[in-house]
């Protein structure tokens, strides 16, 4: 009898999915153009015309929280994509070559993870100006390491096999074997991995911009609307409820699917559970 998927991976499939449901439906659909200011029906409440009230220019929360999504998704995926694409090859290279190749990696990780990402995107922005590009490379260049260790550490341990030691002995290059051999069977470490750093990217976006060093004007930001309304909570308090809800329950889904996928892509979660 199959095991029950866990609930975590449900919680987390089901808030991942309308999360990205929201953000494709905007590209075809919004009640309102949050780009539109109405300056007479500003600081409007939560009603059946506008879902979650109006802000202090009169544009439609609502719309702006789901356009939002579309922000956070693209920063996530271009984030995550640059982490992947160079620190995967990067890992399993360590793990191949090891001596001073292996050193040379982990050490070049150890230099990036001494500059958080928040910092990274301060140093990026006072070089060449706030915007949505530069948290994709401060978040995507901190990610590097993350996908380095994760896949040096796993291979390293397959480099040990039967069925590795097998494809050397028949002549088989380390780089035939990596991608062979290794790859596949640590694409499940790697996926789930993805999907944590999806959460943190997402999370990392929203704090940039709430500093204003992210997402600009007119392009609506989680983050930016965060700090735009936080002086208006007293007598306006759905501009600050609904963008935080949608940061947490974004974050909060990714992060349960990760969980989720790590119980069933990898046994010995559920053994450490």
């Amino acid at each position: 009898m199959r095991n029950p998927l866990p609930v975590s991976l449900i919680i987390g499939a089901i808030l991942t999915f309308t999360f990205v449901a929201s953000a494709i439906i905007t590209l075809f659909y919004v009640p309102f153009d949050p780009a539109i200011l109405d300056i007479g029906g500003r600081f409007q409440p939560p009603s059946l015309t506008h879902f979650f009230g109006t802000d202090h220019l009169g544009r439609d929360v609502f719309s702006m929280v789901a356009v939002g999504a579309q922000t956070s998704i693209v920063v996530a995926i271009l984030s995550v994509s640059i982490g992947m694409g160079i620190g995967v090859p990067l890992g399993l290279l360590a793990a191949a070559k090891g001596g001073l190749i292996e050193e040379l990696v982990m050490r070049g990780n150890d230099v990036v993870f001494a500059f958080p990402a928040i910092l990274m995107a301060i140093l990026i922005a006072a070089i060449m100006g706030p915007g949505a590009f530069n948290i994709i490379l401060a978040v995507g260049i901190f990610n590097i390491p993350v996908f380095a260790q994760l896949t040096r550490g796993s291979a390293r341990v397959l480099w040990q096999r039967e069925f590795v030691m097998s494809a050397q002995i028949i002549n088989k290059g380390s780089f035939r074997i990596s991608l062979e051999h290794i790859l596949p069977n640590i694409v499940n470490l790697i996926v789930v991995q993805a999907t944590i750093q999806f959460s943190l990217a997402i999370a990392a976006e929203a704090a940039l911009s709430y500093i204003g060093l992210g997402t600009q004007p007119p392009a609506p930001s989680w983050g930016r609307m965060l700090s735009e309304s936080q002086t208006m909570f007293g007598w306006a308090s759905w501009l600050s409820i609904f963008p935080g809800l949608a940061i947490l329950l974004a974050v909060f889904g990714l992060t349960l699917l990760g969980d989720g996928l790590r119980k069933v892509l990898d046994p010995r979660a559920i053994n450490r559970s």
